[in-house]
């Protein structure tokens, strides 16, 4: 049977749900997911596009260069600013769905940690998970 979580943005004018489960999350340290976040950069669960669906809203989308040098696209609440999810151009069927937005998570955790090189001081790092410089193959 497959779990039903949901999300929403931090003013609630985006809500989604997820069929899950999320089995993993990856904590991204990029420089573009530094300035998105407003901190040492985001948690994510990646998703197949196919298990998202948005009930209400419509984010607006940014493109931009990513640190891997590919087009990624940037999902966010034009109310609010929360980011709700992003894809790469050239994967546009696997969604990076921001973590911090779902309303009862569960017992997820970070496995992976990605973009190493690119985090801050302060971040800390599980000793018992994957860390990877840059973006994973």
């Amino acid at each position: 049977m497959s779990e039903t979580l949901a999300g929403s943005c931090l003013c609630g004018a985006i809500r989604y749900t997820v069929k899950g489960p999320i089995t993993e999350l990856r904590a991204c340290h990029c420089t573009n997911c530094q300035k998105a976040s407003g901190a040492g950069g985001s948690v994510n669960a990646v998703i197949p596009r196919s298990s998202f669906t948005l009930l209400s809203g419509t984010p607006k989308r940014h493109a931009g260069k990513a640190d891997s040098g590919r087009t990624l696209f940037r999902y966010f609440c034009g109310d609010c600013g929360s980011p709700i999810y992003s894809h790469r151009e050239t994967t546009p069927d696997t969604l990076v769905l921001r973590a911090g937005t779902l309303d009862n998570p569960g017992a997820m955790k970070i496995t992976t940690h990605i973009w190493t090189r690119s985090a801050r001081d302060w971040a800390h790092m599980d000793p018992g998970t994957t860390q990877l410089p840059g973006q994973p193959s």
